[in-house]
């Protein structure tokens, strides 16, 4: 099949956009309003921008919570969502007051940050604490407007990591298993089993192609 987008004529049962923009990781956002309540909320469309300096974005549609807190304080923290947090993140994924405590909702404890205010989820194996560099209103939002999508930008100034996953040196992501979004109302989640290493190739001058097994990592990073 093939369809124009903008149109978004697709006769299919729901939009399939979110089912091919796929896995995406869960930005679990833990935030403070002003008063000093507790948010805590996940956003499907997270990820990391850059890694020098580390900088990582989450968008909003519509001016929820998360979006008047980090704005009003200047700070949020990502903890990293996993099979053992599954129902956590999905009750607090729920649609309440302001003034809900979602941490609360979902039998979550919370757990200080070092160098911002709001807290991490506890149980969860690693967290980034961000200060807001800016919140992006997408093109199509009116100025001024509490719908459409907003994108918050925000700097990595702490990383919480927990002992327990680190081997060799080297954070064994897979030994968390982190869950992610998928399309609809379906999620995944990466395990060892999945987890497959593949080295950066090498071209020579006569167009050879070489160090591509997947078999071992040779150690080069970048």
């Amino acid at each position: 099949m093939y369809y124009d987008a903008i149109e978004n004529r697709h006769n299919l049962k729901h939009d399939p956009f979110k089912a091919l923009v796929t896995p995406r990781p869960i930005g679990w956002i833990s935030s403070l309003s002003s008063d000093g309540v507790l948010n805590l909320a996940p956003y499907s469309f997270f990820n990391a921008v850059s890694d020098k300096p580390h900088y990582v974005m989450f968008v909003s549609s519509g001016r929820k919570d998360s979006i008047y807190n980090v704005e009003d304080t200047g700070e949020f923290t990502c903890s990293l969502s996993t099979w053992d947090t599954l129902d956590g993140m999905n009750i607090s994924s729920a649609t309440v007051p302001a003034d809900a405590d979602e941490f609360q909702l979902a039998g979550l404890e919370t757990s200080p940050s070092n160098f911002v205010a709001p807290p991490r989820v506890k149980n969860a194996p690693a967290a980034l604490e961000c200060k807001l560099w800016r919140t992006l209103e997408m093109p199509d939002v009116e100025t001024g407007s509490e719908s459409g999508h907003f994108v918050v930008f925000g700097q990595v100034v702490g990383i919480y990591i927990d002992d327990a996953y680190i081997k060799d040196g080297m954070v064994d992501t897979g030994a968390m298993r982190p869950i992610a979004r998928m399309g609809y109302m379906d999620y995944t989640v990466v395990n060892p089993d999945t987890v497959f290493t593949l080295n950066r190739p090498v071209v020579a001058e006569d167009g050879t192609v070489s160090n591509t097994s997947a078999e071992k990592w040779d150690g080069t990073y970048a």
